[in-house]
């Protein structure tokens, strides 16, 4: 039993246990090319969120980590089989009524943490403080806490260098050989101000890559992902271990 993990810990436990934070772990359900599972984004950041807190814990940060939400946003991939999308909306409603569970629990702090590039945050934190004020809520990428170039060529966007060496070192069973794979390949838009990275647009995903996959994942390997993710997980874990210890009236300086 991880008694930082809720899923696994009990109600005495809970009981007797003051968290400090919890972190929310928020993935997506889609196609990452034809050699990773559609899951790759729930076991990623599953997997990050429980190494962080358990560096948390072990510092005297006590954080919880709430079950992963599989679903997220993929109203691109609208067209891609069985590719599981939940509308913002409904992103909003989810994360309401579980920040009204840890209020209730005493818990004044929530760590948004992301796995998925679809999921934006940031205005449903605004309209969070809204309804709750004394929640401090927060979000962070998991795979931005470290610079992705420091441990591959080419990291990739989705399913290329970096999820696959995550994967092969978190759950190299579901990793279909690299032999399988696409290349990857993928479109840009073609318009200027897009290129230059002052105009964004939501993408959609068939006429980008015929694969699923954005990026090349041939130069992956379970040493690079672990040692990537264990990166990652230190410095999520030294955040926790910072919130845990800073009263959400010391926040500023």
């Amino acid at each position: 039993m991880r008694p930082y993990i809720l899923a696994e810990t009990n109600w005495k436990t809970v009981k007797e246990t003051d968290y400090k934070v919890a972190v929310m772990p928020w993935g997506a359900t889609e196609a990452h090319n034809y050699h990773l599972p559609y899951a790759t984004d729930n076991y990623q950041v599953d997997y990050v969120a429980a190494e962080a807190a358990k560096i948390a814990w072990e510092a005297g940060g006590k954080s919880i980590v709430l079950p992963c939400i599989p679903y997220g946003i993929n109203t691109g991939q609208l067209d891609v089989k069985l590719c599981m999308n939940i509308n913002p909306s409904t992103q909003m409603a989810i994360l309401k009524d579980t920040v009204d569970v840890l209020v209730r629990a005493g818990i004044d702090k929530l760590v948004l943490l992301n796995g998925h590039g679809g999921n934006n945050f940031k205005n449903m934190i605004r309209e969070m403080s809204f309804h709750f004020p004394d929640m401090f809520i927060c979000w962070a990428n998991w795979f931005q806490a470290v610079d992705w170039k420091l441990y591959f060529d080419d990291p990739g966007d989705h399913a290329g260098e970096m999820e696959t060496s995550a994967m092969l070192h978190i759950a190299p069973d579901l990793v279909r050989p690299l032999s399988e794979a696409g290349d990857g390949a993928a479109k840009r838009f073609k318009i200027k101000a897009f290129k230059e990275g002052w105009v964004t647009a939501q993408r959609q995903w068939t006429k980008v890559t015929a694969d699923t996959g954005v990026g090349n994942p041939y130069p992956s390997t379970a040493e690079k992902g672990k040692i990537y993710l264990d990166a990652c997980a230190k410095n999520i874990g030294q955040l926790l271990v910072d919130l845990a210890n800073t009263p959400n009236a010391e926040l500023y300086e």
